[in-house]
């Protein structure tokens, strides 16, 4: 789904008219009756059916239990779970499958289904025939709650993908803080990707290490379901914080391409990072899940950017923040940890020393030294081992969208205006 800002002339007499429109919580009963439109809405229902499959997964017909079209009733079932480095030819090994078979079945659909990304711990399902030869006719493996694979050993080698029907709802949320963003949400019955998508677009404006009870938000959002089960977020589209006795809005506009949130005055709620932690070097090695170590001689992931520099090169911050940790370990050498919010962290490894007044605790500013290239811990020479954490986990520091930090420009801050009035005046329906 795409942004579309419609005509400033047609902003202020659009009406807002989803198909499906949920309050949470005790929001306000009463949608608004007429309120400028910012966006375009599509269809909040999206259905998308499998080639040869139902597009109910399981229905009643004439009496007969069916799943995915498959006469249920008919046969013996048995559930198990994918586990740890099995591989989808050893399940169907196990049930009694020519390898022959299924060598074939793997390769002639490798189009529908990739024999790689089974997942550890989803489910399937191993439908055998009620006689005594108990054969294996349908195996059904839920790869997530969207899709689903239907193995067919009946008639005819066949996989068959089911793409669950997903339903999508307009919400108008609320929530006040009592100890975390995440509690509060559960406390109102959201999803609580609700609470990550929040710390996202807050991550440079709102500390939410440092909430305080009585802080509170409002927040219009789509959300995906498939039956009475909530499957994700599919976007924000504003929000209003209570912070500290400040009210930020998250206003979404589109400028040069990119669709950010900005507040009321049209200034970015995000802050952009260095492209890179050293101002002159090159890339000796990128990000990887699996790499020979130049060291140890195995294989294992490298989840960082090795930038090969002069032993003494300054090394500096990305970004503002707060530093965590400075310390030698073990193979990562002398080591610098930065915080720079709730969502993003970042390491710099392998250096010769420490920046001046570099330690736990200090605040640091975008581009202060906070080290020197060395080559301390398991390096075959001087350079650094950059890391970048977005929520605790490792990314790749190349493929980091930089943040645009330009505010909204002045010839387009009449339309943003509007658009903003219009979604200033959609969240004050929103009762906490």
């Amino acid at each position: 789904m795409r942004f579309r800002f419609i005509p400033a002339a047609l902003v202020a007499a659009a009406m807002l008219t989803p198909v499906s429109c949920v309050r949470s919580g005790a929001a306000g009963n009463t949608p608004p009756v007429k309120a400028p439109r910012p966006v375009t809405t599509e269809t909040t229902s999206d259905t998308v059916s499998a080639s040869g499959l139902p597009t109910d997964s399981t229905v009643t017909d004439s009496g007969r239990n069916t799943l995915f079209g498959i006469p249920v009733d008919s046969y013996n079932i048995k559930t198990e779970k994918v586990k740890r480095n099995q591989f989808i030819s050893s399940i169907l090994a196990a049930q009694g499958i020519d390898w022959n078979d299924i060598e074939k079945l793997l390769s002639d659909n490798r189009e529908t289904f990739d024999p790689r990304r089974v997942r550890t711990g989803s489910p399937y399902s191993v439908l055998t025939t009620k006689d005594t030869l108990s054969k294996p006719e349908y195996i059904i493996y839920q790869h997530d709650p969207r899709v689903a694979y239907v193995f067919s050993f009946k008639d005819t080698l066949a996989i068959y993908r089911h793409d669950a029907e997903i339903k999508r709802h307009l919400r108008y949320s609320s929530g006040t803080i009592t100890t975390s963003l995440w509690e509060a949400a559960q406390e109102n019955n959201l999803n609580p990707n609700l609470s990550a998508e929040l710390s996202e677009i807050y991550a440079w404006t709102i500390d939410f290490f440092g909430l305080q009870k009585g802080d509170r938000f409002k927040v219009i959002y789509e959300e995906d379901f498939i039956g009475d089960e909530s499957v994700g977020i599919r976007r924000v589209h504003a929000a209003e914080f209570e912070h500290a006795g400040s009210t930020i809005y998250a206003i979404p506009y589109i400028q040069d391409s990119t669709m950010s949130f900005f507040d009321t005055t049209g200034a970015s709620l995000r802050k952009a990072f260095l492209k890179a932690p050293l101002r002159y070097s090159r890339i000796s090695s990128r990000f990887s899940g699996g790499r020979m170590h130049p060291i140890l001689k195995i294989v294992r992931a490298h989840h960082g950017v090795d930038y090969a520099a002069p032993l003494g090169t300054p090394v500096l911050a990305i970004g503002d923040g707060r530093v965590t940790s400075t310390a030698y370990e073990n193979g990562s050498g002398r080591i610098v940890r930065i915080t720079h919010n709730s969502v993003y962290s970042t390491a710099y490894m392998h250096l010769s020393r420490f920046g001046p007044g570099i330690s736990p605790g200090v605040y640091v500013k975008q581009g202060q030294v906070i080290g020197y290239v060395g080559s301390s811990g398991l390096s075959t020479g001087p350079h650094l081992d950059f890391r970048f954490y977005r929520n605790g986990s490792p990314i790749d520091p190349l493929k980091v969208e930089a943040p645009p930090v330009n505010p909204v420009a002045p010839e387009a801050l009449v339309e943003f205006n509007q658009v903003a009035e219009g979604y200033i005046n959609l969240l004050a329906t929103i009762k906490y």
